[in-house]
């Protein structure tokens, strides 16, 4: 990792990029419409997953999406489908579990990994900064294991569940994760199996080669200083919830290591993040943890919500990774 430091390219304007405008307040105004599907819970409807939205905390707003393969109305097996519980990426600052690209997603992973998925509605800084996100997420996981919802109750299987998160999601799938890693015998019958991390959100105040060559179309540089601007409780890149080799980070993957748990890191060299998912895979292997890391050439961050070939190889990724996690 390079010991240089470079400030972000001052010609680009990360709030123009966003399309958000800071407020005096240090809340920020979101003008980008971003298009939203709503959910289709009515199993008459021809789709082939059903999908449903339930309050989680209406204080704070925050809610589930549960994504249901109509498969699992059909099938006469007893058999229940594995869980993934799954934060949606935007930097911690943008977009919802009903943002379009990430319901698609959800929608199109029930389908081809035969799973149901929790989607979680998290608060979103600078109005909620971190760790709000991950109160949010625990908040979550305490809700599935005692939630009478029916599609949860007859077709999950609670006993093999994933933590999954996008980006910024795949950060707050992380730090879920060590959360919970510590409070086991409270979650079940919620149990834990494995983590995946797809290309998770992370930093740290040296700047990697990926950030000095700050070429990727999706994340440029600048846009990654201000998400973390606005979303860590201190402006410190160094801070444990934005660089995982620091604070007690490494200490809690002894713990996901005598759980048991697996972990998969997926993500590919084009991404700005790249230097700083592999940093965390060799930190996860010298702790012992069972990780599996898949990194494809090329590509830029987030492609696999762009592009359907990388969908559907992403997909057979995680499929390999879940039925080599799950318990009979």
């Amino acid at each position: 990792m390079s010991s240089q430091t470079a400030p972000s390219n001052p010609t680009v304007d990360p709030y123009q990029l966003l399309q958000i405008a800071l407020n005096a307040d240090g809340t920020i105004t979101r003008l980008q419409e971003i298009p939203n599907t709503p959910p289709t819970p009515d199993p008459s409807h021809p789709t082939p997953v059903l999908s449903k939205d339930i309050p989680l905390n209406q204080s704070n707003n925050t809610w589930v999406r549960i994504f249901l393969p109509r498969e699992a109305l059909d099938h006469n097996s007893s058999t229940k489908l594995p869980l993934i519980v799954y934060f949606h990426g935007g930097g911690f600052i943008l977009f919802s579990a009903a943002s379009s690209i990430f319901h698609d997603f959800c929608a199109n992973m029930a389908i081809d990994l035969h799973v149901i998925i929790v989607s979680v509605e998290y608060r979103l800084a600078p109005e909620h900064r971190l760790p709000a996100a991950y109160d949010d997420a625990m908040e979550a996981l305490h809700w599935i294991k005692t939630t009478p919802d029916d599609w949860l109750r007859d077709y999950a299987d609670l006993s093999n569940t994933f933590i999954m998160g996008s980006s910024a999601g795949g950060n707050i799938a992380y730090h879920a994760g060590f959360r919970a890693s510590m409070e086991t015998d409270k979650l079940e019958p919620l149990v834990i199996r494995g983590l995946i991390l797809h290309q998770p959100f992370f930093g740290g105040s040296q700047r990697t080669s990926p950030e000095l060559r700050d070429n990727d179309p999706i994340l440029p540089l600048s846009v990654f200083d201000l998400m973390w601007e606005l979303s860590l409780p201190i402006a410190d890149r160094d801070h444990e919830y934005c660089n995982p080799k620091v604070g007690d980070g490494p200490q809690l993957l002894e713990k996901i290591k005598l759980l048991g748990w697996k972990v998969l890191v997926v993500g590919c060299d084009g991404d700005i993040l790249f230097e700083h998912q592999i940093e965390l895979v060799k930190l996860m292997r010298e702790k012992g943890v069972s990780v599996v890391s898949q990194f494809g050439e090329g590509a830029y961050h987030g492609i696999d919500m762009f592009e359907p070939t990388k969908t559907k190889a992403l997909h057979v990724v995680l499929k390999n990774f879940i039925l080599s996690s799950l318990i009979a």
